[in-house]
């Protein structure tokens, strides 16, 4: 069963082990097997389920709110997030304007099928609205109980000190940045995580497994399996591609010692391994089978011995993204339109 950890300098708890439906609900999947992996999560313990408005152009809420439903709902955490363009696509359907902020809560919570969400995440940062703006109606937001806490996500270290210090100022707590973080991809480490720390932030990170890479599936000079996300044209081949060297798959190929000395899969160590990171609320986990929902829980509870992350880091030298400018180069520069 799942582990359960606060989230940032609050009273939330959350499953370590949060349910994520970024690349599988509403797109990938049919609707009854997303609903028999939202149930695989619940029997496993697993409590706090993430999603976004962007995600399947709002078709992803919609499926977690019918999987959720008959559920307590004062037994579950469910987050959603905005900022990406939804509904049409029109110049205020994008961004974290007061107006974009307010009309899309109540179009997220009437998917949910819910009255508040336990976090609601702002998806990026939009350089064309005003901070204070945005915060105000994160402010509003919370004040009308629609939402109970607010969080972040791929913000640079100085974009959280900033939110975290007008939402102080408004009243209300920002407790939580979502970012991108795996034994591949470090940028967190040296800027995002002191800066959350200092703040009262933790993270719920997503792609803890690097698209799939650190599963060990993708093997160096052959083809990529049939039906993985590195064969997906409708955007997985992309995000996967830049893991994707010989280079990097032959030392993802060297963790496997380490997971079988503690008796994980290597998709099981790379979870374990980001959740070992104390400033690491939760690693968001997907699935598109029920049973992969099981074997991803197994992560939770797990100590990885100092003397095998040292392993780990000789095994990765060299194929490590650690440049933390990266999270301000992946941000976008105008709002999407």
């Amino acid at each position: 069963m799942v582990n359960y950890r606060y989230l940032g300098n609050s009273g939330l708890k959350i499953s370590e082990i949060t349910y994520g439906n970024w690349l599988t609900h509403g797109s990938q999947v049919e609707n009854d097997v997303a609903s028999a992996c939202v149930r695989a999560a619940l029997d496993a313990g697993i409590t706090t389920f993430d999603t976004a408005d962007v995600y399947a152009n709002t078709v992803a809420e919609q499926v977690l709110g019918d999987a959720l439903q008959g559920e307590r709902r004062e037994s579950l955490e469910i987050f959603t997030k905005v900022y990406w363009p939804t509904g049409p696509k029109g110049p205020n359907d994008t961004g974290l304007s007061r107006k974009h902020i307010l009309e899309s809560i109540n179009g997220s919570l009437t998917r949910l099928g819910t009255d508040y969400v336990d976090l609601y995440q702002a998806h990026r940062y939009d350089v064309e609205t005003p901070l204070e703006e945005t915060m105000q109606a994160f402010a509003d937001v919370v004040r009308q109980g629609k939402a109970l806490y607010i969080g972040v996500s791929e913000w640079t270290a100085d974009q959280i000190r900033a939110g975290a210090a007008l939402a102080k100022d408004l009243g209300f707590q920002l407790i939580s940045s979502q970012p991108q973080y795996s034994m591949l991809w470090r940028v967190i480490e040296d800027e995002v995580v002191p800066a959350s720390k200092e703040v009262g932030v933790s993270q719920i990170v997503w792609s803890p497994m690097a698209q799939g890479v650190l599963s060990g599936k993708y093997l160096p000079g052959q083809a990529a399996p049939a039906g993985s996300r590195a064969t997906d044209q409708k955007g997985g081949a992309q995000t996967i591609s830049r893991f994707m060297s010989d280079e990097t798959l032959t030392a993802v190929q060297n963790l496997k010692p380490v997971a079988d000395e503690l008796g994980l899969s290597m998709a099981q160590l790379a979870v374990a391994w980001v959740l070992q990171n104390d400033n690491v609320a939760a690693a968001l986990v997907g699935a598109s089978r029920p049973e992969q929902v099981a074997e991803n829980v197994k992560a939770s509870g797990v100590t990885i011995p100092a003397e095998l992350m040292k392993q780990i880091d000789e095994a990765l030298t060299g194929v490590v993204e650690r440049d933390p400018a990266k999270t301000l180069e992946g941000m976008p520069k105008k709002r999407p339109a």
